[in-house]
């Protein structure tokens, strides 16, 4: 199993719709984030390091699958649990929980490669750096 890290958001009245509600795409931008800040909590240095040193570019999103179980608004603060769900060879699950203090809002799962890039610019999925997977298990 992974380690797990926690990113915190404070909901603001701009992140939502006008019943009040967190309009969706701002989860996946919170997600986002979460994604790079479990790497970082590894230990796992910021990907313009990982480019020089092992050629990832960082972690693309290639599929997702997202719950919304209760809405949140405006003033709410949500934590972000993030995991690794599955390591693959070329692809990881990387899983979240977005809660408000005990209460799930969403769930989601997200494939993500760890992408390098050819000469011509094209991305390709590189397998697992074994030195990451370490630092994120």
């Amino acid at each position: 199993m992974s380690k797990q890290i926690t990113h915190t958001v404070r909901v603001e009245f701009g992140d939502c719709d006008p019943a009040r509600i967190v309009w969706f795409p701002n989860f996946f931008r919170w997600i986002d984030a979460a994604s790079r800040h479990f790497f970082i909590e590894c230990g796992v240095p910021p990907w313009h390091e990982t480019e020089a040193t092992l050629g990832v570019i960082g972690t693309p999103l290639v599929d997702t699958h997202a719950k919304f179980i209760k809405t949140a608004s405006y003033g709410d603060l949500l934590s972000i649990h993030a995991s690794i769900a599955e390591w693959r060879g070329k692809s990881f699950v990387q899983r979240y929980r977005v809660m408000r203090d005990d209460e799930l809002i969403m769930e989601c799962d997200e494939v993500r490669i760890f992408a390098g890039r050819k000469d011509d610019g094209r991305l390709f999925a590189w397998e697992i750096p074994a030195q990451i997977r370490q630092l994120c298990e």
